[in-house]
This record gives structure tokens, C-alpha cells and sequence, in this order.
């Protein structure tokens, strides 16, 4: 009805709602406005460590951006699992997408202008996606 577009907005919104919601949150009990990029990354994964679990594999950084290449295992690996017709990084993680990405510009502040999570290819055997976390100054 409303076509490919539509639906991978309306995803990536229902993941943008609670990511605002946890970033208040955090910058309630840490009495904080801004944080740092890596800062920010932690304290958002210690509040999600029952449902995700993030590696850094590499980190970049130059006058433009800093770049994170990321093992992340959530809580939708399993139900895309058991599911033919979802897959990794498609439509179904626009939520994760829409939330962190939306967390995060909201922790770290005017010290970035846009972050961007990409899905970059799964990993079956360590069961995660592989994602790049791209901060642009």
C-alpha cells in the first residue's frame, strides 16, 4: 500500500522513539548533555548488554569522520534466523538502525554532524553482523 520506502521509514522510526527515550535516560543519570564518541558507544552498551553485544574490530579516524568496523550480535539474530524470507541487514534491522543511530547523535551532540550505521555482511560463523559505524565531524 504504501510501497518499499515507506515501510523501511516506519522501521527505522520505531527504532528512532526508544533510542531518543534511552538516550535521555542516560544523560539523566549521568547529569550530562554531550559525551564522547567512544564514551557514548560504552555507556549505551553497558544499558543494552541483555540485548546486544558489540566488538570493535577496527577504528579509523581522520579530519572528516571516525569509523568503526563492529561485530554486533542483537536480539534479532535469532527470529531472522528461523525466518526464510528475512536476512540480515535488510528491512527488519531499520529498527537497530533508526535506534542507535538516533541514540547516538543524541548522546554525542553538535561534536558530530551525522552518524550513519551500515550493514556491511554477516558473519555465520561467529554469529554476528558485521556493521561500520561512520561519525562525520
Amino acid at each position: 500500500l504504501f510501497g518499499k520506502n515507506a515501510l523501511l521509514s516506519m522501521l527505522f522510526q520505531i527504532g528512532a522513539g526508544p533510542g531518543d527515550m534511552i538516550a535521555n535516560r542516560i544523560k539523566e543519570a549521568y547529569q550530562k548533555e554531550e559525551f564522547e564518541i567512544l564514551e557514548a558507544l560504552i555507556i549505551l552498551m553497558r544499558e543494552l548488554k541483555e540485548f546486544y553485544s558489540l566488538k570493535i574490530r577496527s577504528a579509523e579516524e581522520d579530519d572528516e569522520k571516525v569509523v568503526l568496523i563492529v561485530e554486533n550480535r542483537c536480539f534479532l539474530r535469532e527470529p531472522i534466523k528461523r525466518r526464510n524470507k528475512l536476512q540480515y541487514g535488510k528491512a527488519f534491522c531499520r529498527v537497530n538502525k533508526g535506534y542507535f543511530e538516533t541514540a547516538l547523535k543524541k548522546l554525542i551532540g553538535d561534536k558530530i554532524n551525522k552518524i550513519e550505521v551500515k550493514f556491511l555482511h554477516n558473519d555465520e560463523e561467529k554469529d554476528v553482523c558485521i556493521e561500520e559505524l561512520i561519525f562525520y565531524k
